[in-house]
């Protein structure tokens, strides 16, 4: 996906008012795709990085806003 389709999509989101969860998930599967473009031996690696769940990710957001 081109940079000009992921930034349609997240205007058309904003758009239709969906909540910070849809646009984390969106943003994942975004980052899952790329994993397909990296070679075989950092695959696993690639995508063990997007394992965060929105709840993890929104607490540790949260921690780092507190400091």
């Amino acid at each position: 996906m081109t940079i000009n389709k992921v930034l349609l999509v997240w205007v058309m989101l904003g758009a239709i008012g969906c909540n910070n969860k849809a646009v984390y998930d969106n943003v994942r599967i975004h980052q899952r795709n790329e994993c397909l473009k990296e070679p075989s031996t950092s695959y696993f690696e690639c995508i063990e990085r997007t394992n965060k769940s929105y709840e993890e990710y929104e607490r540790e957001r949260k921690e780092l806003l507190a400091k």
